[in-house]
C-alpha cells in the first residue's frame, strides 16, 4: 500500500527510491511504468492520467519506458543483438533493428559482444544488455529495479556510470530501486520510502547525513 505520495520526477534526473523491504517501492516503480493499475488517486506519466485508462493505452505508454531489472531477463537462445532488436522491433523498425541494437550495444561497451549469447558473457555484459534493450528506443523514462543487486562493487559502478551518461545524452529520467549504498552518489535526488509512505527527498549529501 502507498499513501499520499505526491512526486514530481522532471527530465533528465536520476532519482533513487530507497527504504526497507516491504515499503512500497517495487509497486511505486510498477505504478509509475503502467505495470499495474492504479485505484484511487492520480498519477500522471508523459503527461498522460493513467487511472482510468484502458488496456492498449497503457501499452502504449509502456512503449516510451525502459526497464531494466535485477535478473537481467535475457533471452538465453539470442544473441546480444537479437536481444536489443527486440526492443527496435516494438516501434516497427524491423529493416532498421541490427543497427540500432549494434549502435546501443557499441555505447555500452559490448561492440565485439554483439553476437554472443547470454551464456559467453559476465554478470556485468549482460546487465549491459538489459541496459542496452532498456535505451535503445530513446525513452523518456527508465525504470531500474536493483540493477546492481547481483553484480561486484567495481561492475555495479560501472553499470550506473553508463546510466547516467546514457540519460545524460538522451534526456531520460531514471527512477532507480535499490539497496545498493555504494551508488547512492549518483542520484540527483534520493527518494526515501518507509511503510509506504514518503520519509524524505533530498540530495546524496543531505541523504548521507541523516543515514
Amino acid at each position: 500500500m502507498l499513501f499520499d505520495i505526491s512526486l514530481v520526477l522532471p527530465r533528465g534526473q536520476i532519482i533513487i527510491l530507497t527504504g526497507p523491504s516491504g515499503s512500497g517501492k517495487t509497486t511505486l516503480l510498477t505504478l509509475i511504468g503502467a505495470l499495474r493499475t492504479l485505484q484511487s488517486g492520480s498519477l500522471q506519466v508523459l503527461g498522460h492520467e493513467l487511472v482510468g485508462l484502458r488496456t492498449q493505452e497503457l501499452i502504449d505508454i509502456r512503449r516510451n519506458i525502459g526497464f531494466i531489472f535485477q535478473s537481467h531477463n535475457l533471452f538465453e537462445s539470442l544473441t546480444a543483438s537479437q536481444n536489443v532488436e527486440m526492443s527496435v522491433e516494438l516501434t516497427g523498425k524491423f529493416d532498421t533493428k541490427r543497427r540500432q541494437a549494434a549502435d546501443m550495444l557499441a555505447k555500452v561497451g559490448l561492440a565485439n559482444r554483439v553476437d554472443y549469447k547470454p551464456k559467453a558473457l559476465s554478470g556485468g555484459q549482460k546487465q549491459r544488455v538489459a541496459i542496452a534493450r532498456a535505451m535503445v528506443n530513446r525513452p523518456q523514462i527508465i525504470l531500474a529495479d536493483e540493477p546492481t543487486a547481483a553484480l561486484d562493487k567495481a561492475s555495479g559502478r560501472d553499470v550506473v556510470t553508463l546510466m547516467r551518461q546514457l540519460c545524460e545524452e538522451q534526456g531520460s529520467t531514471v527512477l532507480m530501486v535499490t539497496h545498493d549504498n555504494r551508488i547512492l552518489d549518483v542520484a540527483d535526488r534520493i527518494i526515501n520510502l518507509v511503510d509506504g509512505r514518503l520519509e524524505s527527498d533530498t540530495t546524496p549529501d543531505e541523504y548521507h547525513l541523516t543515514h
